[in-house]
C-alpha cells in the first residue's frame, strides 16, 4: 500500500518548484482544456491552483515518485 506524504510547496525551493510544476506541465496525458496552453501558460496554471489550496503536491514513499492532486483527492490518499 503507498504511503503518501504531503509537501508543502512554500517550503520547496523557488527552482525546485519551477522543475517540479514543469516536469508536471510537459507530461503526456496531461489535458488543459479546448486550447492548447503554452508550458508557461500550465505552469502559472497549476502554481495558482497550488497557492489557492485547490492542488497538493503528494510524495509516494514506497515509489519515490510525486504527483499533484486536487485537494480533495489528497485527502483522500493521506486518510487511507
Amino acid at each position: 500500500m503507498a504511503q503518501f506524504v504531503l509537501v508543502p510547496f512554500a517550503r520547496l525551493e523557488i527552482d525546485v518548484l519551477q522543475a517540479l510544476l514543469e516536469d508536471y506541465a510537459t507530461r503526456d496525458g496531461t489535458d488543459y482544456g479546448a486550447r492548447e496552453l503554452t508550458t508557461q501558460e500550465k505552469v502559472d496554471r497549476s502554481q495558482r491552483q497550488l497557492g489557492a489550496g485547490d492542488l497538493q503536491i503528494l510524495y509516494d514513499a514506497d515509489s519515490e515518485e510525486w504527483d499533484l492532486v486536487p485537494q480533495a483527492q489528497a485527502e483522500l490518499l493521506l486518510s487511507s
